[in-house]
């Protein structure tokens, strides 16, 4: 089974090198739960076989789609990278009036944690009163997946 399973596994919703074994009690893979740290985050699963099934099978695409996650020199992080070595090989200048990746992001503040764009809502000083009141948490409706 696990050999069947690998050849619909590459690149969809598990990789090959997690699934470990498949017995009476099921299929038993690896999964990382990002709530612990250390050696505690790599955890082993063993699910029943119709369920493991079931849980990859919302993952299959139906026939004629694509994965458009990392696909192609738009898709990724490096975009502004890929649009201006394509330019530089293409020997075409860039378009008057686009902002540069620099012209954007200058001047903007970044969070300390993740180094992401902030955006500013109020500054207030020390001891004052925001004008804004806290707007409420909106409503959580949890979806259980699994």
């Amino acid at each position: 089974m696990l050999a069947y399973l690998s050849r619909y596994t590459h690149r969809v919703a598990i990789a090959n090198s997690r699934l470990i074994a498949r017995d009476r009690a099921g299929v038993s893979f690896r999964w990382k739960d990002y709530r612990a740290e250390g050696r505690d985050r790599q955890k082993v699963m063993t699910l029943s076989t119709a369920e493991f099934i079931r849980r990859f099978l919302i993952h299959v695409l139906p026939s004629g789609f694509h994965r458009i996650r990392h696909y192609g020199l738009l898709a990724s992080g490096t975009r502004a990278d890929n649009i201006a070595r394509a330019r530089e090989l293409l020997a075409v200048s860039k378009p008057e009036g686009q902002p540069t990746a620099a012209d954007v992001d200058a001047g903007k503040p970044k969070c300390p944690c993740c180094g992401g764009r902030m955006i500013i809502i109020e500054v207030f000083e020390r001891g004052a009163t925001p004008r804004q009141r806290p707007t409420a948490p909106p409503i959580a409706i949890r979806l259980d997946t699994s």
